[in-house]
């Protein structure tokens, strides 16, 4: 007798959309087939729902420990599993003191274990000041090293410098795990920024200038040259420009190991509505204008696109209420929207469901060596996603389960809601309530 059968929902796997039903067995999916004539435990009436694999988000900020007071684990991973999400990544900043060290992820391990309602993993940083710490974070199970090549907006994480990048991709080829970099010139940045607040510029277009997409393009090409010399797997994080995308594309079809990621905001928004929301929805690299947004959705479209993940990177409010926009602390809140972003845009695109299981799923867990993560498939963990496609709903700000309820999102339209999320098998998340649980730490499986 199985632990549990969900029956009759459409499952949504990597490679098409099939309805069957599903068995749990001892935390793992044992069975899928279109009618089991088999028993279950529990079983659940799932007739008109969708089934995703769990959404692995691999790029979020949860600032803890040492920085709770922004967001926090607990509350972070909370409003992923409300967005139908089973696994965060987190990076090794904003946390304080950040992940640098074997001493640093001790730290971290312990308040993820105490306070995770997820699965979770570890991005270790790479700084000027740590490369000589980069084998005992990979001993510590870190699935990769994130690297800023501008200005991070934390002191204790700095940006790295050419030859540390180069040093620090040199070292992680030998560890064999990718180096992730958040790829702006901090020489065109800083340059324009300056002159921008020598003519007494401190607005949200003055931001928008001093950030164009020739400083994407600038340093995803000198990342990409580093890559090739050391022979590092290079994963280049949230890009917001389609010709960044080609770039990054080009180049792999060229025999390099690199793959991309994006986010919901730049498929969602554009530089109007920064114009318009203001610090809520300010980001590095920032909101692109229309003609960009259409064009990096047609680089989904094409392919391009490996990974979608939020960025999730709140603050505190008061960090958000600056006079001076270049100040103003840059993240946006929305680990808890992306499943909803790409169902509520994928009619008007074309986006086929698979491809949703692809980008925030399957190939999360098969570019970082997630071990029985990311499918539906016989012998995976039972982390799913149940949805009602139908369904719209304006998203208000108290149905947010972060520290702090603000989001570019709130109040946007979105076809697409979230039912019920389980984790290895047990309900987390259940009709807009959490349900106990405790997630564990994912080391990642190396070949």
């Amino acid at each position: 007798m199985f632990d549990l059968i969900i029956r009759g929902a459409s499952l949504v796997t990597a490679n098409k959309v099939m309805q069957a039903d599903l068995a749990i067995q001892d935390e793992k999916i044992a069975e899928i087939a279109p009618e089991l004539s088999e028993v279950g435990k529990a079983e659940l009436d799932a007739k008109g729902l969708f089934i995703f694999p769990g959404l692995i988000d691999c790029h979020v900020h949860f600032n803890e420990p040492g920085r709770t007071s922004w967001e926090g684990i607990a509350t972070g991973s909370s409003a992923l599993a409300a967005g139908g999400g089973t696994l965060f990544v987190d990076m090794p900043l904003n946390s304080d003191p950040p992940l640098l060290t074997a001493k640093n992820f001790a730290a971290k391990l312990e308040s993820a274990q105490t306070s995770s309602i997820t699965d979770f993993a570890f991005w270790g940083g790479l700084t000027p000041d740590n490369l000589e710490n980069l084998e005992e974070l990979a001993e510590c199970g870190v699935i990769g090293f994130k690297a800023f090549m501008s200005n991070s907006g934390i002191d204790e994480f700095k940006a790295v410098d050419d030859l540390s990048l180069y040093r620090g991709m040199a070292k992680a080829a030998k560890l064999n795990l990718p180096v992730a970099v958040h790829a702006e010139s901090e020489a065109i940045t800083k340059r324009l920024t300056g002159d921008l607040r020598t003519l007494g510029r401190v607005d949200v277009e003055a931001y928008l200038e001093s950030r164009p997409i020739l400083a994407e393009l600038e340093a995803i090409n000198r990342a990409l040259l580093y890559a090739k010399e050391t022979g590092c797997d290079l994963h280049i994080v949230h890009v917001s420009s389609a010709r960044g995308m080609a770039l990054i594309s080009d180049a792999r079809m060229s025999g390099a190991r690199v793959s991309s990621e994006t986010c919901p905001h730049y498929l969602h928004f554009s530089d109007n509505d920064l114009l318009s929301t203001g610090a809520v929805a300010k980001c590095a690299p920032p909101l692109r204008n229309e003609n960009e947004r259409h064009a990096l959705w047609q680089s989904v479209l094409r392919g391009e696109v490996d990974i979608i993940s939020s960025d999730h990177s709140p603050s505190e409010p008061e960090l958000k209420d600056r006079a001076d926009f270049f100040n103003v602390w840059g993240g946006i809140a929305g680990v808890q929207s992306t499943l909803n972003v790409l169902l509520s845009h994928r009619q008007e695109q074309g986006l086929p469901l698979e491809k949703i299981a692809q980008l925030c799923s399957s190939v999360p867990a098969s570019r970082f060596c997630l071990p029985d993560k990311g499918y539906l498939e016989v012998g995976f963990d039972a982390d799913l996603c149940l949805l009602n496609l139908d369904e719209t709903f304006i998203l208000e700000k108290d149905a947010l389960f972060y520290k702090h309820k603000y989001s570019p999102y709130v109040g946007q339209t979105f076809r697409g809601r979230v039912k019920q999320t389980l984790l290895r098998g047990k309900t987390i998340f259940n009709e807009g309530r959490l349900e106990p649980s405790q997630g564990k730490f994912i080391r990642p499986a190396l070949v």
